[in-house]
């Protein structure tokens, strides 16, 4: 049967590649490389360098494939999500059909493949499809590596983490102690009615471009916006997190 790796790469930074996931893709026999247009080359260049580091291409071949963008207008959010899931799947189940009944596939997944990342349900998609049985190999995720480079725990003492996304927020507004925040192209930090919060930020995490603020969410936010905007018009693309903080340890 066809076994395909689900492999966690970390934020960007090939040194974040595990022994674990190295030893899976030294097993597999290709592996797949997303492309995702001009502005996010990075982001298969990476892939490129992990594999070049690590891989003997006479062994483990790549295979690149071009990620269908999510069509936006006209659609509610998670319709706009589920059409794009769907035309995923159909390039998955194309490149899995398109191997040897007894060969074997990586994904080389940004961070971890069980946080906001789809890679998991798109494959649950297509199982009746194509047979092939899954493999996951964790990776660091940005979230330990954002409190890595602020050198904090995320928890306070005893006190619960919420993992949520700007859209959310905006929604919801600051509700746990501890937010993580992710996939906030709308800078909902910016509009959280709680000043004396704490913000800890981080942008293209754990590679040579990265970029960190923190501070009192009333005074940095708007130098964070800023240090966004540029960086977004300096690289084409951002990929960055940030955690929420209010209250302190032992406070009740």
């Amino acid at each position: 049967m066809r076994e395909i790796f689900v492999i966690g790469i970390g934020t960007g930074n090939p040194d974040h590649v595990t022994i674990q996931a190295i030893n899976a893709m030294k097993r597999a026999d290709c592996v797949f490389i997303p492309t995702k247009g001009a502005k996010k080359e990075e982001l298969a260049s990476v892939r490129r360098e992990i594999c070049e580091r690590y891989l003997d291409a006479k062994k483990t071949k790549t295979i690149e494939f071009a990620v269908p963008q999510r069509e936006i207008e006209g659609r509610s959010y998670t319709g706009s999500v589920d059409e794009w899931h769907a035309t995923i799947a159909a390039t998955y189940a194309g490149l899995i059909a398109g191997l040897k009944p007894d060969e074997k596939a990586a994904f080389l997944v940004w961070g971890d493949p069980s946080l906001y990342d789809s890679t998991l349900r798109i494959l649950e998609r297509i199982r009746g499809e194509v047979e092939f049985s899954v493999s996951v190999i964790p990776g660091i995720t940005s979230i330990q590596a954002l409190a890595a480079s602020h050198r904090i725990p995320v928890n306070l003492v005893g006190k619960p983490v919420e993992i949520t996304t700007g859209r959310r927020l905006a929604e919801t507004g600051l509700q746990a102690d501890s937010t993580v925040v992710m996939l906030d192209g709308i800078q909902a930090f910016s509009k959280i009615d709680d000043p004396d919060a704490e913000i800890f930020w981080g942008a293209y995490l754990g590679t040579e471009d990265e970029i960190t603020h923190s501070g009192r969410l009333g005074d940095v936010a708007d130098d964070i916006v800023k240090m966004r905007a540029e960086a977004r018009e300096r690289h084409g693309w951002i990929m960055d997190i940030y955690l929420l903080r209010k209250g302190r340890d032992f406070e009740e």
